[in-house]
């Protein structure tokens, strides 16, 4: 099927679930990229008490803040 006859369905209102592998799909800018971060004793510390207390894990305390932090400065300019 051509781009443009597929967005013509979709467009319609047609469901196009059919033409689609959504077992190989991927929404781009969501691929992992690992960095290593050094942090003081304290702040680890301080992290996994509040990981702790909301109940999670000290990596996703830290993705949360930063994503928060990032979307707010987005937000702003």
């Amino acid at each position: 099927m051509k781009a443009a006859d597929f967005d013509k369905k979709f467009d319609s209102g047609e469901d196009v679930s059919d033409f689609l592998d959504l077992n190989s799909a991927r929404r781009s800018g969501l691929e992992v990229k690992r960095i290593n971060v050094d942090f003081p004793e304290w702040m680890v510390e301080s992290l996994d008490q509040e990981a702790h207390r909301i109940g999670t894990t000290r990596q996703s305390l830290i993705k949360f803040w930063i994503s928060d932090r990032l979307d707010h400065r987005a937000s702003h300019q």
